[in-house]
């Protein structure tokens, strides 16, 4: 197949599943029906997997701070 812009010869690359023809020389990438769809989804449950490791590892490093002591901070018992 030939970029549709500068006709040179489309190169094949496959990442994460998804077969991706790109262009050597002007660098454009063209996608065949429904690998976009694929690239977002992977993405989006990427993205979501990094944000519940980030929010698990932010609930074990956390501490409380102690209850106030008598006369800290206003408090009076």
């Amino acid at each position: 197949m030939q970029c549709p812009v500068c006709s040179e010869e489309l190169k094949l690359a496959e990442r994460q599943g998804v077969e991706i023809d790109y262009c050597p020389k002007c660098r454009g990438i063209w996608l065949d029906p429904g690998e976009l769809d694929k690239i977002i989804t992977r993405s989006a449950t990427i993205e979501s997997n990094r944000a519940h490791a980030d929010n698990e590892r932010e609930q074990q490093h956390y501490t409380p701070p102690p209850p106030p002591r008598h006369g800290e901070y206003g408090y009076q018992k």
